[in-house]
């Protein structure tokens, strides 16, 4: 039956109407029943459901019950449509498990090999949790039924049956390894695997395949992998007996179900290096099995090995290659895709295969031309380079915007790999700026341009110059305030910044208020950095202008940017400054003032919010956003672990803040002013105990947390405490100890809090302090699983911990020359250092770095020189402390080490002190 448009058909939208199918619904209560009309009908009631149309709870009810009349027909067409609307509307219909009888009747094994796999699937949809066990026995004959179209039928219902009574399916693990191990017979044909997936609810579902198909392994393994998921070695166990397993492995025959099982055997390879190497093998001889479809799929698992080496990679990438050529294109462009994949990690593997790549450039798929590309862009030498994008140019303008952002990022990496062909890859980038496109394909370009602009000094001026050409006829208002930001940020250092005044003052001129306003903010930076008189009145001209614009930000952001002009100690705050609030931490800040009201009395302390440059804040946001190529990749992309650590120090604090405010015996503490961002290791990772140290600090306390874990499955650690023992002179007086009152292997870790009283709290505590792990040990019953009712007291030594600077100051960034000079008439000191121990200056500095816990300025961080060099540090002192700042002169000679002139200005004497200690 066909069904056309309105306006081709004219009365077909009646023919449809909700209405009507529902009058006309009485067709099944005539007898005798007409199996045409009602097939007619039930065709055009599955059409409605099909294009969104919805039924009321009464309207499905009252169809789903005139169907189930149609039950006492025996014309097989039309059965299976009634099947097909059941399934349809029991999600709809009300009670409608009163149909369960007629459907149990079609399941009974001396009907029809055509009825029952219908039956079964209207009966996994119909059935409710509480029904599942009656009907267990029909659903067990059924999974190992001779017939592999009931066999399968009934294992894909069991599959989505799991979520409903996961205890029942369990019990039919046996019967699903059977259908596994079960030969399928000559049953006439049977259904295709699109229909079982869909749960067989398509009238275009029912097709017969050929059932030496085997579909029935396919569905089977999906089914025990559910069963198993929770259960590591059992998962294993099957691969290794139905995969890896040597003869073992001719059991499975289906393509599909080989394709499931190299997936396992990548779960399990992951998850245990163990296995890697058997089922390394298990994979490289699939490479030769006859299925196209289970070559590439374990060649994909093998490429998409951890730690794989290029010696592995030999064999995959060689029957990739012979894909390549293939006449068919899915397998063209599986092949290409994994090739691409794997160029961004091992280009030179893939290397071998460019000269196949080469011919797909031109291949009438697009995709596959794409992605051969942007592959040969990640595996070709410099060379090549000026070939390639003459073929690049030739096809852009055939593909879609998807695929152009690939190109692009792809383009936007070589640009950094091989810099000497700036020039090449900047024209092109232009070129395609100008081509017609959606806002993610010219803002992915104009990323890539802004790269060239930040890593390839040499381009700055002619991408700068593009840049500006785009933005006279750029319709989009993000993209042109981002390149207004660059032009107030990279023009002012170009040999002719006079030459982008104008490009900025057409926007004033010509564009809306939000570039306007960006514009203005661009034209001041012009002002305020470039070192000539001339430049500055020009701008102080063309800002007075904007004073009359219709837009209050325009005309407030002039004003204040006139103002700026005539002060120099303003441009330094607003315009030159290179620094900014780390938002993640202002927000938790924030978030910690408002709920503690004892704060309320004083103004919020801005000055205690640690600052990040600007690149740092830039890339803060660049790794919230994934690029394009992520996106249209994370179908294929493995996903990562989630990591059991905070992403970043703001999150860490705020993640530990309101884990020891859930904890009453710290309610009196008031804030936690500083807590250290990574736990600190006090055992190796091999042990049967391990335990990590997080150090917080408060006004006038300072607690340790130790989060211990127990590793040994057959013992349970009960009263684990920390005994601490602080070195002279600590200033610090323990207060009391918070024990974990049991901890297994299964519960993970727990959290031991050690809290001590600072005997100043005007002054820094710190020191050495000795900590030892307490418990009472019992071993567990393995026949009851309890422990044993007595145990025995044991401890455990752990390594020595330290409190020390770096556990009060938080890293900031800051202008160093601008604040040292501000700190001139503050505390200064300087002594002399030999740190005999470092090897080298870049081992020296990371010391200092980690022991101080300062940000290290201006990329000083990395020496220049081998035998001299200077290592400017800033920080914030937790607790009102203020900002400190060192200047760190170093020299290397071999043999006597390095020799540390220490530099230390801090707003309070005793800061400085504690910043000497740490040495």
């Amino acid at each position: 039956m066909s069904f056309k448009k309105d306006e081709e058909s004219g009365g077909i939208s009646f023919y449809n109407n909700k209405t009507t199918v529902i009058q006309e619904a009485r067709v099944f209560n005539e007898s005798p029943i007409s199996p045409r009309k009602c097939r007619a009908l039930l065709t055009r009631i599955i059409y409605l459901l099909y294009v969104g149309e919805t039924f009321s709870t009464q309207e499905a009810t009252t169809l789903f019950f005139g169907v189930t009349k149609l039950f006492q027909h025996k014309d097989s067409a039309l059965r299976q449509m009634v099947y097909l609307v059941i399934k349809e509307l029991s999600t709809i219909a009300e009670d409608v498990i009163m149909v369960t009888s007629s459907i149990m009747k079609d399941m009974q094994a001396n009907q029809e090999v055509i009825y029952r796999p219908n039956a079964i699937r209207a009966l996994a949809r119909i059935i409710d949790a509480q029904s599942v066990q009656s009907v267990e026995r029909l659903f067990k004959s059924a999974l190992v039924d001779r017939s592999s179209s009931i066999s399968s039928a009934s294992l894909v219902s069991s599959y989505h049956l799991f979520t409903l009574s996961p205890t029942i399916i369990k019990r039919w693990s046996n019967e699903a390894q059977e259908a596994v191990n079960a030969k399928a017979v000559s049953s006439g044909g049977g259904y295709s695997a699109s229909s079982y997936l869909s749960g067989g609810s398509s009238a275009q579902g029912f097709q017969a395949v050929p059932s030496s198909s085997y579909i029935m392994q396919y569905h089977a393994l999906g089914l025990l992998y559910v069963m198993r998921e929770k259960d590591r070695m059992a998962i294993t166990k099957l691969v290794q007996q139905l995969g890896a397993g040597g003869k073992a492995s001719s059991v499975i025959r289906n393509p599909m179900a080989i394709c499931m099982l190299i997936r396992f055997a990548r779960k399990v390879m992951d998850e245990d290096p163990n296995v890697q190497k058997q089922m390394h093998e298990y994979l490289e001889g699939l490479l030769r099995h006859k299925s196209d479809m289970v070559n590439i799929e374990a060649a994909r698992a093998i490429c998409e090995m951890r730690n794989v080496s290029s010696t592995e990679l030999f064999r995959p990438v060689a029957v990739l290659q012979l894909f390549l050529s293939s006449p068919k294109a899915i397998l063209k462009f599986a092949a290409i895709k994994t090739l691409s994949k794997l160029a961004q990690t091992h280009p030179t593997a893939v290397a071998a295969c460019n000269l196949d790549m080469e011919n797909l450039i031109t291949d009438s798929n697009r995709s596959i031309a794409t992605y051969a590309i942007t592959t040969l862009l990640k595996t070709g030498n410099e060379a090549s380079v000026d070939r390639l994008m003459k073929q690049i140019s030739s096809f852009m303008a055939d593909i879609t915007d998807e695929f152009k952002i690939i190109v692009v990022d792809a383009i936007r990496s070589l640009c950094l790999k091989f810099p000497a062909k700036q020039a090449v890859m900047l024209s092109f980038l232009s070129g395609v700026l100008r081509d017609e496109g959606g806002y993610d394909f010219k803002h992915a370009v104009v990323e890539a341009i802004f790269d060239m602009i930040r890593f390839i000094q040499d381009c700055r001026e002619a991408a700068l110059a593009h840049l500006c050409e785009f933005i006279e006829d750029c319709e989009f208002t993000k993209l042109s305030v981002r390149i207004l930001h660059l032009l107030g940020i990279e023009g002012p250092k170009t040999r002719n910044p006079t030459k982008f005044i104008r490009y900025i003052y057409n926007r004033v001129v010509l564009e809306n208020a939000v570039v306007r306003a960006a514009a203005v903010s661009s034209l001041a930076k012009f002002g305020v950095c470039v070192e000539d008189a001339a430049v500055m009145k020009s701008v102080n001209v063309l800002l007075r202008r904007c004073l009359d614009d219709i837009d209050d930000e325009v005309r407030d952001r002039a004003a204040m940017y006139i103002k700026v002009l005539e002060e120099k100690a303003l441009a330094d705050v607003f315009v030159r400054e290179e620094a900014t609030f780390s938002l993640a931490a202002l927000e938790s800040e924030l978030v910690t003032y408002v709920k503690d009201d004892a704060r309320h009395s004083s103004a919020f302390d801005i000055k205690s919010i640690p600052k990040v440059s600007r690149q740092q804040a830039a890339a803060e946001i660049a790794q919230s956003r994934p690029s394009a190529l992520d996106s249209i990749q994370a179908s294929s992309s493995k996903t990562p672990e989630p990591s059991p650590l905070p992403s970043s120090s703001a999150e860490a604090q705020s993640s530990y803040a309101a884990q020891l405010s859930a904890i009453p015996e710290f309610e009196n503490y008031g804030p936690v002013l500083k807590s250290t961002s990574r736990p600190v290791e006090l055992t190796e990772s091999e042990t049967e105990y391990g335990v990590t140290l997080v150090k917080h600090i408060f006004k006038d306390h300072v607690v340790f947390q130790f989060n211990v874990s127990n590793t040994i499955p057959d013992t349970v650690l009960e009263q684990v405490t920390v005994l601490m023992t602080p070195g002279p002179e600590t200033g610090l007086t323990e207060d009391f100890i918070i024990p974990i009152d049991s901890l297994t292997a299964a519960s993970g870790s727990g959290q031991v809090y050690v809290s001590f009283t600072r005997d100043d709290p005007a002054s820094y505590a710190a020191g050495s302090f000795a900590c030892t792990l307490r418990f009472v040990s019992k071993e567990v019953d393995p026949a009851s699983g309890e422990p044993e009712e007595e145990g025995y007291q044991d401890e455990y030594q752990v390594e020595d911990c330290d409190l020390g600077a770096g556990d009060y100051i938080t890293p900031t960034y800051v202008t160093f020359a601008s604040e040292w000079d501000k700190l001139a008439d503050a505390t200064a000191i300087t002594e002399t250092f030999a740190l005999s121990s470092s090897e080298s200056l870049r081992e020296a500095c990371k010391s200092l770095i980690e022991v101080l816990g300062m940000e290290a300025l201006g990329g000083t961080e990395t020496p220049a020189s081998n035998s001299i060099h200077t290592l400017n540090l800033s920080g914030i002192v937790a607790g009102g402390g203020g900002k400190v700042l060192a200047r760190c002169r170093m020299t290397f000679a071999a043999g006597s080490g390095v020799t540390l002139e220490l530099a230390v200005r801090a707003e309070k004497e005793e800061v400085g002190r504690l910043v000497m200690a740490a040495i």
